[in-house]
């Protein structure tokens, strides 16, 4: 983007922003990959605007999703030239500049941390809300000069990336019953287990019992004797 911006500014007579996207224009279709490389050369805001997010979103992009960071990024950088150029009403102007791959790169951050239910890709999604959330107005049409469809070609892109991804890169770590129950494994009954065990002590208890009395029946019975010596009158008088 840089190196582009600096081309521009050593070559005045040659216009690059000829190498945007204008839509349904078959002779700017190289735009889809040239756009992003292409900014205002009125003055250092559009490219430094552009710079920030790029570093930021795709740094979090490639840390958390490393498996699927490169066709992501690829997706989203030709998807959303390709929607611009497709569907884009104003047919009279040139397209340029990295936001709406911003937009597509923040709309995938923020869906799939919504989708995969992950703690710490949520994080993300919160923080790209909190970071971008204001970029949401730019997908309406409130400034001449802002290529609105851009950026609504690019969350849209990065909105269907995170659900086609959804189940690859990192997940939610899963409960033993959840990885049981989608192998076909039935969990185990454990208040059937519970009954089946009360069941088992309440008839040893009433085993116990029997026994305890028939051993109680097979036994004599105890007599007791009493030996009484009774004593004379002469005795008594005696003591």
């Amino acid at each position: 983007m840089w190196l582009v911006y600096w081309a521009d500014h050593l070559f005045p007579l040659v216009p690059f922003y000829q190498y945007g996207v204008m839509p349904g224009d078959l002779d700017s279709i190289a735009g889809v990959v040239l756009m992003p490389f292409i900014h205002s050369k009125a003055g250092f805001e559009h490219i430094f605007n552009n710079s920030v997010p790029v570093v930021i979103l795709l740094a979090a992009i490639v840390y958390y999703y490393r498996s699927v960071a490169l066709r992501v990024f690829l997706v989203s950088w030709f998807g959303t030239g390709f929607g611009l150029w497709l569907f884009a009403a104003n047919t009279n102007s040139y397209h340029i500049g990295m936001s709406g791959v911003i937009y597509a790169m923040a709309g995938f951050l923020f869906t799939s941390g919504v989708l995969r239910r992950y703690r710490p890709l949520q994080a993300i999604s919160l923080f790209v809300a909190f970071l971008y959330g204001s970029m949401i107005w730019g997908i309406f049409p409130t400034e001449s000069h802002v290529s609105w469809e851009g950026h609504l070609s690019g969350l849209v892109v990065g909105v269907l990336l995170a659900v086609y991804y959804r189940k690859q890169g990192p997940q939610a770590p899963k409960y033993l019953y959840e990885l049981e129950k989608e192998m076909g494994i039935e969990p185990p009954d454990l208040e059937g287990m519970w009954k089946e065990k009360v069941a088992r002590a309440n008839e040893q208890e009433l085993h116990d019992q029997k026994v305890r009395m028939s051993e109680k029946e097979e036994q004599p019975p105890t007599r007791v004797v009493y030996h009484y010596n009774p004593k004379t009158k002469d005795d008594r008088d005696q003591q």
